[in-house]
């Protein structure tokens, strides 16, 4: 607080009025002050706080002077009857010793807070930050001394002697010609980052056709190669992607676009889905699918059409309790019933997350697989306050096992 000073609200010839708001306290720091409920006037070099109607009078008021602002930044606060309002803190140079007096001579606070019931309005805050960063206050004057021919024409008068020209940004224009020439930047260095994003796709595009061949000759020495080693290098081809995914800028109609998006995901996922039991879960294969295509994303609609179109040897199958995957034509519910009931035997009994774990799926797939096997009576379930747990089914197949 020790920055303001009392001075008449009245505008100096350089000065053009920016914006005003109304219901607003000063904090000094983060202390609370006597100044609240007042109105805020911003000009192009100055912050003018006072009471309602005192700056409409041209009467002393609190003045901050804008060289004194380092920096700008925002703080939401939130209350239980007034919601979300947005502070202003602004941080302070040390006062100069020319300053005239102000409300407080000394303060231990480097910077003050605008706030007020409802918070500084968007505008308000938005006209205050392009204001300081215009700097309009910072004014360079370059004199530019007359040629002969104008000093032979008024060669008395003293006002020609230099001629003053300033290399500034003036008023409301000079904040718009700022702002217009960050965005005329800021596109230019967007187009530079899609030049170079081109390149990148391009080269991506030759490596994923290399990762094919590669690919190709793993499938042919396999014996040749450890499983960790093929491992690891799958990894590195799902990373590559998909050299050239179905879009629909290709395609004429929406039946042809999604019957050759559901190929493209089939070729994809099959060797995924088989490693990972016969299943995966439609979470799951948007991840795959998408961290596949690359910039080409698909929208979860689009997928889900795709999907309900697969006719080979993946199927899209929805449960009863309405989770949705991706299953191999070849696993149906006998096959994956008899091996769950397969794992619930070795261990006695199993609950969900332990499936999860010993076949590592998701908790998705494997509570659907144990529901399956308790559908055909190949398991019971047993809920306590220890949670739920499946176990073999005794009364079925106990002629079986005796």
């Amino acid at each position: 607080m020790n920055r303001f000073e009392y001075v008449e609200a009245r505008l100096h010839d350089e000065e053009t009025f920016v914006s005003r708001d109304r219901s607003v306290k000063i904090y000094d720091g983060d202390e609370k002050t006597e100044y609240e409920d007042g109105e805020v006037v911003l000009t192009t070099h100055r912050l003018f706080w006072g009471r309602p109607g005192e700056i409409a009078r041209a009467a002393i008021t609190l003045c901050l002077s804008l060289r004194h602002v380092i920096s700008l930044s925002e703080e939401t606060a939130s209350s239980y009857f007034f919601g979300r309002k947005t502070r202003y803190i602004l941080y302070l140079r040390e006062p100069t010793p020319d300053k005239a007096p102000g409300p407080i001579d000394h303060s231990p606070h480097g910077h003050i807070k605008l706030s007020g019931k409802n918070g500084l309005s968007q505008e308000f805050g938005s006209a205050l930050r392009q204001t300081i960063e215009a700097r309009i206050w910072e004014v360079i004057i370059i004199p530019r001394p007359l040629s002969q021919a104008d000093n032979a024409q008024s060669p008395n008068s003293s006002a020609n002697q230099a001629q003053l020209r300033l290399k500034m940004r003036t008023g409301i224009g000079g904040i718009e010609r700022s702002i217009e020439a960050k965005a005329k930047e800021t596109d230019e260095n967007i187009a530079l980052a899609f030049q170079d994003l081109n390149v990148l796709m391009a080269m991506a595009k030759d490596m994923v056709a290399i990762s094919k061949v590669i690919s190709t000759k793993i499938r042919e020495q396999k014996g040749e190669i450890s499983d960790d080693e093929t491992v690891r290098f799958k990894s590195y081809l799902l990373s590559l992607g998909i050299d050239d995914p179905v879009t629909r800028d290709n395609f004429s109609s929406n039946s042809e676009y999604f019957r050759s998006l559901s190929q493209q995901i089939c070729e994809l996922l099959l060797d995924p889905i088989e490693e990972q039991g016969g299943m995966m879960s439609l979470a799951d294969v948007y991840c795959r699918v998408n961290r596949a295509r690359g910039l080409e994303l698909l929208s979860p609609e689009d997928l889900l059409h795709a999907c309900q179109q697969l006719n080979g040897p993946i199927k899209l199958r929805k449960f009863p309790s309405g989770a949705m995957v991706l299953q191999l034509e070849s696993q149906d519910d006998e096959v994956v019933a008899e091996d769950t009931l397969d794992k619930v035997k070795a261990m006695k009994s199993l609950a969900v997350e332990e499936l999860a774990k010993d076949l590592g799926i998701s908790l998705l797939l494997a509570k659907e697989r144990l529901l399956a096997a308790e559908r055909l009576g190949k398991v019971c379930r047993d809920e306590s306050v220890e949670g739920l747990r499946f176990y073999p089914n005794l009364l079925l197949h106990r002629d079986m096992d005796s």
